[in-house]
């Protein structure tokens, strides 16, 4: 395998960046590479005396800042390191690598995947999948950045991506979805989430459940969960500052209440500190592509870096694009159609 990082990408590269894909070797065979896409010379300083042949570099002269406007950055960038980077993981590259991974301008890596990658077959708008670990184990939510205004028949093909995704990379045998909603009953909710419903009650095959409120989803209500990449982003970073809170509010009240009682308590801690830490997940997918695209944390450390490569090789191995593909095949039309169907409904009931 062959997986290009973007060496320029988070608030902490490009040290954390490189130091992370040095962590990361032992998880490589031996013909396997990764590709460090930034300043050829930047790169080779922060690897100093470290020489592997699986590390190799591709220069690239420029970098999107995380301020930027992703679509005119893409543009006007062509030498970036993100450009550079989907151009290697695209159909076209002399030398293409199998996957591309950035913690950079979440929305530039969205655009240029989009772009220079395309589009799987039967994918309306690529989606970001992340595993979001609950009390009960984790489940996927999709979408959490890269489309914050949807239609319904995107987050439809979400729904049947993120399923897809939870099959084969998460060993979920039968995976529940859900949607965000106000409340559970089938008339809550926004014009649009009672036409994603209508589509995923009639899509065959899904194990669709129906509306999930917010409060439910860390009790194991779901295994999927779709919602637009706004409230999704939100939910993403509500729910990573809420777990590191807690975790520090449960060791400044045990450390108050008992010093010794701490000691004995630390593996739990660090238990639940790994098991609800952003870092141990490394990466989301952008699902959607014709590629692999994997999205990390823009406060990417090296150990987020070293779960992100890991991630990437069993998403890899998983062929996870062809199954996406096969399953929009047979369901797709009918997710567009129910959608369809609703649409016309509800516009029909609209007063004039």
């Amino acid at each position: 395998m062959r997986i290009a990082i973007d060496a320029m990408g988070g608030d902490n590269a490009p040290g954390a960046i490189l130091q992370g894909c040095i962590e990361a070797l032992p998880l490589l065979d031996a013909d396997d590479a990764l590709v460090l896409v930034g300043p050829r010379d930047l790169i080779e300083s922060n690897l100093g005396d470290v020489s592997d042949p699986r590390l190799q570099i591709e220069h690239a002269d420029d970098v999107i800042a995380m301020h930027e406007s992703p679509v005119e950055a893409v543009r006007q960038k062509p030498e970036s390191s993100i450009v550079k980077l989907c151009k290697l993981a695209s159909r076209k590259a002399d030398r293409p690598v199998d996957a591309a991974v950035s913690a950079g301008n979440t929305g530039a890596m969205v655009s240029a995947a989009t772009m220079f990658m395309r589009r799987l077959r039967g994918v309306h708008r690529p989606g970001i999948a992340a595993v979001i670990p609950s009390f009960g184990g984790h489940f996927v939510l999709c979408d959490v950045g890269a489309n914050p205004e949807p239609r319904s028949s995107h987050l439809a093909q979400y729904a049947v991506m993120a399923e897809t995704y939870a099959r084969l990379a998460l060993g979920i045998e039968r995976p529940r979805i859900a949607q965000i909603s106000i409340g559970t009953e089938a008339g809550k909710g926004t014009r649009m989430t009672r036409e994603v419903r209508a589509a995923l009650e009639q899509a065959p095959g899904l194990n669709y459940i129906g509306y999930v409120e917010g409060r439910e989803l860390f009790e194991g209500a779901a295994d999927v969960v779709v919602t637009d990449g706004f409230v999704g982003n939100s939910m993403l970073k509500l729910s990573e500052g809420l777990a590191a809170g807690l975790l520090r509010a449960i060791v400044r009240e045990v450390m108050e209440y008992d010093g010794s009682l701490a000691a004995k308590l630390q593996p739990v801690l660090i238990s639940l500190k790994r098991k609800n830490d952003y870092h141990e997940y490394g990466a989301a997918p952008l699902l959607g592509v014709n590629g692999v695209c994997m999205i990390s944390h823009g406060s990417s450390e090296p150990r987020t870096v070293v779960s992100a490569i890991r991630m990437t090789r069993d998403y890899l191995k998983s062929d996870i694009n062809q199954a996406i593909i096969n399953r929009l095949a047979d369901i797709g039309p009918a997710l567009d159609r129910a959608a369809s169907e609703i649409a016309s409904e509800e516009a029909l009931q609209e007063p004039a």
